[in-house]
């Protein structure tokens, strides 16, 4: 049994920075995460992709962003059980949590955090006649690392921010360039769709729209797709990568099974403390909902400095909480 005095499940941006606002106030905490390692989406997902909106950061990559807060939280301490999901939840009568993985390993805590952004993700597939065969044979559904497709022939679907955001980066970058979306306008950002359209009328990018891939084919790796537009014309692209970019998927998992107040797959909370309807489960970060809700990282951190006070009153009943700027506390010494 691993005894701590919160358990955090998922090990995200916002999780992390629950350790540092928890650690001021002395409090322990322990990681519960379905990746092998700690980062959630940053690490996974895009590592390379710049953030913009993290306040002093201009520009940061995701992974430096990981990096930086492993790094600040170090004088805590914190402990992980990584690569394990977090599957049932019992209250005891002296009011602790027992959370058990799908492995096994029993966790005690008299507080839970779940800050799991918006749970485990699986990417929306287009239905084509042998997709399987090739995933990961060229066709690929996350970018984790850009570099390996640098100089390549590169296919992208998609009309978001992702397939937009990427196919601006390859741009720059791979040897050519063809973005294929199903309609004639784009979800992503203005921003965004009007460096597309400069880049298309410059030559730097293959745009397709009102198109959608029909068939993928090759022998050990994908050479060609089938592109159908203006209804009935069809043609032929050879490439050495597809990006299927069609979004994720969300799913809350076992999490969805606790009792919690849900709302359209996230976690209904008090936005005074972001406690849920379960007196010491709180929930931060992209899987929590509430009345003007941004699903921003700046304001995960926020709500989880709010929270650490709320949970403090918990973890320590007969303790009277005095709040004291980092500044004055004389740097973080950790316990």
């Amino acid at each position: 049994m691993i005894k701590t005095d919160i358990i955090i499940i998922g090990a995200g941006p916002c999780g992390l920075f629950t350790v540092f606002e928890a650690g001021l106030l002395k409090m322990r905490c322990h990681f519960i995460d379905s990746l092998p390692i700690p980062g959630g989406q940053c690490a996974e997902i895009y590592p390379k992709k710049p953030i913009y909106d993290i306040p002093g950061f201009p520009e940061i990559l995701a992974e430096d962003l990981i990096k930086n807060l492993l790094k600040q939280i170090e004088p805590f301490n914190p402990g992980y059980t990584l690569g394990e999901r977090a599957e049932t939840v019992q209250k005891t009568k002296d009011n602790q949590f027992i959370v058990t993985t799908n492995k096994g390993t029993e966790h005690s805590a008299p507080v839970i955090v779940i800050a799991g952004g918006l749970g485990c993700f699986e990417p929306r597939k287009p239905k084509i006649d042998d997709l399987n065969k090739f995933e990961g044979k060229g066709v690929e559904y996350i970018i984790k690392d850009p570099t390996i497709y640098h100089d390549k022939k590169i296919v992208i679907s998609g009309g978001g921010d992702s397939a937009l955001d990427w196919a601006i980066y390859f741009s720059k970058h791979a040897k050519e360039v063809t973005l294929v979306h199903r309609r004639n306008t784009f979800r992503g950002h203005l921003d965004s769709v009007e460096s597309l359209n400069k880049l298309a009328e410059n030559g730097k990018i293959n745009l397709m729209t009102e198109a959608e891939v029909m068939k993928i084919e090759g022998e050990d790796n994908i050479k060609t797709i089938s592109v159908k537009y203006s209804s009935d014309k069809t043609i032929n692209i050879t490439t050495d990568y597809w990006f299927p970019l069609f979004g994720l998927t969300p799913k809350l998992g076992p999490i969805s099974q606790w009792g919690l107040n849900l709302e359209k797959n996230a976690i209904l909370v008090n936005p005074t403390d972001y406690s849920t309807n379960i007196d010491g489960i709180y929930a931060v970060g992209d899987v929590n909902s509430y009345p003007g809700k941004l699903k921003l990282i700046l304001c995960g951190f926020h709500e989880a400095a709010i929270m650490a006070q709320s949970a403090f009153n918990r973890v320590f009943p007969d303790q009277k909480k005095v709040f004291k700027y980092t500044t004055v506390m004389g740097g973080v010494k950790g316990f």
